[in-house]
């Protein structure tokens, strides 16, 4: 089992480890050992178990607040999901349907009547333009 030394506050610790973990053991002391270096900042010289007791305590409260982040966030995230779901279940809506307006018999006669007259006006120009 290999054994790392960590330095939290200033002091050394010889602590054991499993095979492979000593990086992760190396992270877990950078973090209490920035904590340690909060308290030392605010208060100065503590005795090593004090020391050590604030810097876990404050990492705990770190890490109970990021748990309860964590809780809101996976609520937010279900409620978002079944959200989802609902609308994938829901039928799907009915087309549009387009109201086509009627057209005034008046007007489709008018505009019958323009044709009409457009026609002979294209005839009596193709007349003229073959003489």
């Amino acid at each position: 089992m290999p054994e790392v030394t960590i330095r939290i506050g200033g002091r050394p610790f010889n602590v054991a480890c499993q095979e492979g973990e000593e990086s992760f053991l190396h992270s877990a002391a950078k973090m209490l050992d920035d904590e340690a270096q909060v308290l030392s900042d605010q208060v100065g010289r503590m005795p090593e178990a004090r020391m050590l007791l604030m810097a876990g305590l404050l990492l705990a409260d770190k890490t109970a607040a990021s748990e309860d982040r964590i809780r809101d966030l996976e609520s937010a995230l279900a409620e978002r999901q079944a959200e989802l779901e609902q609308l994938r279940d829901a039928p799907k809506p009915a087309p549009e349907r387009v109201e086509v307006p009627v057209v005034p018999q008046a007007v489709t006669d008018m505009l019958a009547e323009l044709a009409a007259q457009a026609e002979a006006l294209a005839s009596e120009i193709e007349e003229k333009a073959q003489k």
